[in-house]
């Protein structure tokens, strides 16, 4: 019976798995290594090889309501984007709303993660940890690992001939970037178009004297502000859209979605992306479009090779005194502490079964928390991962047997192992993954059962923004309060906004009563055909594409 988990990590989901742990009447103890909580939302200043952490003009890319933990909204006045300050309140605040930091052993470093020689039978595991010199051997009946994914720099020099024995000038990765002042009137090459390094070329074009940012592939760039100037997963990230998308044929969904891309600017004409493109890899960047038209970006194709001073691409150009490369080709996960029978049961994420579990272990007790890549918010996707996996170790809820993980893990595994840099193309879809995580800790609301019986309730899920409070409506960890913080999502929205009252201000709340009145008949419909889909036993119709 487990009682004692170890939770490694206090960032997003140390915090929500020491929190889920309560719930469950289970006694968690967190090791931080650091002197804070937050993970990589913990800015700073100084570098810290050991540390990665946001650099100092971090805004988030989802929106307050759509990456907020499930039972805590952020307070309404906050901002619908969040500079990392306000990121870090609201995680001191949720730790100390729910009493979380006395569970919490700060400047403490796990040494090791090692079964006991009674596994077989206890599933205990001997962890190892280290403060101040000092070495502590501490028993724990499972573990939780909340490291996240942004662990160790991916630095691929070797793909970069010239950069280690010819070029004379200066590079990094971008871990260690913290703010423009060390290129300030330099000539800066960014290697990769990924959030961060489409984030870095645009701001550093502000104080460098030219920048250039390199991409193999193609990338898609889209807006924070959509529609009616709302928050863009708050339109888009819908069971609605989700739906749709699962029901028509993804040939006409691609076409769908690469004609609003390209609404904004054709992507083409930027060298960025065209509609011939086999990815969908996207970045949210509401400033590049505009350095490339102004010029204050320069985009260039992959880098072939480099000399002293220059950088020669593969289309035959050349740039020469560069000052600085910048590569932002993301990160790698490692779990240096796991004992090697164990850690080498899974080469990636897709060899757990759900994301979380390694199959082939004789006991469930350890757990991979956060080391998932979603279309929104992964703090969401932490969250339902730890309540699955607390009601597991509780005992509410049980894994199917290694042979039906196994299977599961070798029909969603792609058959190819792709480069590190190329995991944007392995993003799940937000809503197929925390639906398949929340049917499993028996927490998914049902829109059918809610049309019967709270339909202004059931059309808000659908058609609405799919929020985190969605999943507090029933089962265990049920919140009397979801309900109001769904109903009321827009509010909060538009509340920061409203520091100056137009006379023609539209009464937001008046017009989405009417939408859901309209969009009634829709709701049925669509209520109908899943209905007539579960029957006719195409249950794994809804599954979330892998």
């Amino acid at each position: 019976m487990v009682r004692c988990v170890a939770v490694i990590g206090a960032g997003v989901g140390g915090l929500a798995s020491i929190k889920c742990c309560l719930d469950e009447g289970l006694e968690p103890t967190c090791f931080e290594r650091s002197e804070d909580i937050g993970g990589v939302w913990h800015y700073m200043g100084s570098m810290d090889s050991r540390r990665v952490s946001v650099y100092r003009s971090v805004i988030t890319n989802t929106s307050k309501e759509m990456s907020c933990f499930s039972d805590f909204p952020y307070p309404e006045d906050f901002p619908n984007y969040l500079h990392h300050s306000l990121v870090m309140e609201y995680f001191r605040m949720y730790a100390q709303h729910f009493d979380l930091l006395r569970h919490i052993r700060f400047k403490t470093t796990v040494l090791s993660v090692k079964k006991c020689p009674d596994f077989t039978t206890s599933g205990r595991w001997e962890v190892v940890t280290e403060i101040d010199g000092v070495q502590e051997l501490h028993i724990f009946d499972a573990v939780m690992v909340c490291t996240g994914h942004y662990q160790e720099p991916y630095f691929p020099l070797a793909s970069f001939p010239g950069i280690n024995n010819r070029f004379k000038g200066q590079y990094l990765h971008s871990q260690e970037y913290k703010d423009v002042e060390a290129f300030r009137g330099k000539r800066v090459l960014v290697v990769g178009i990924g959030n961060t390094g489409g984030d870095l070329a645009v701001e550093l074009s502000r104080v460098a004297a030219k920048v250039y940012l390199s991409t193999r592939s193609s990338t898609w760039v889209v807006s924070r502000v959509s529609e009616h100037g709302f928050p863009l997963d708050m339109v888009h990230t819908t069971r609605f859209k989700h739906f749709l998308d699962q029901l028509l044929p993804s040939s006409l969904m691609k076409r769908i979605k690469f004609r609003r891309f390209n609404s904004w600017f054709n992507h083409a004409n930027y060298g960025l992306a065209s509609t011939k493109s086999s990815n969908f890899k996207i970045i949210v960047n509401d400033e590049l479009p505009f350095c490339l038209l102004s010029g204050t970006v320069v985009l260039k194709p992959k880098v072939k090779e480099f000399t002293e001073s220059s950088a020669v691409f593969e289309d035959g150009t050349t740039e020469d005194n560069i000052d600085v490369v910048l590569f932002a080709t993301g990160y790698i996960f490692t779990f240096p502490f796991l004992e090697e029978s164990v850690r080498g049961l899974f080469d990636d994420n897709r060899s757990l079964y759900k994301r979380i579990f390694p199959p082939q272990l004789e006991k469930p007790t350890l757990a991979i928390i956060g080391l998932v890549q979603l279309t929104g918010s992964v703090m969401v996707g932490s969250e339902m991962q730890a309540r699955w996996v607390t009601g597991i170790f509780a005992g509410w809820s049980k894994l199917p047997s290694t042979t039906v993980m196994m299977t599961d893990v070798l029909k969603k595994k792609p058959p190819v192992k792709r480069h590190p840099s190329e995991r944007e193309n392995l993003k799940m879809s937000f809503i197929g993954y925390v639906d398949e995580i929340a049917s499993c800790a028996g927490v998914k609301p049902s829109v059918l059962r809610l049309l019967l019986t709270d339909p202004q309730l059931a059309l808000a899920i659908f058609f609405g923004p799919c929020t985190p409070y969605q999943y507090r409506l029933v089962g265990r960890g049920k919140w009397s309060g979801a309900r109001d913080a769904i109903l009321t999502q827009w509010q909060r929205t538009l509340k920061p906004l409203r520091t100056r009252v137009v006379d023609d201000f539209s009464n937001s709340s008046s017009r989405w009563h009417w939408l859901c009145l309209l969009a009634l008949p829709v709701a049925l419909t669509a209520g109908f055909i899943l209905s007539k889909y579960h029957w006719a036993g195409w249950s794994t119709w809804a599954s979330p594409q892998q």
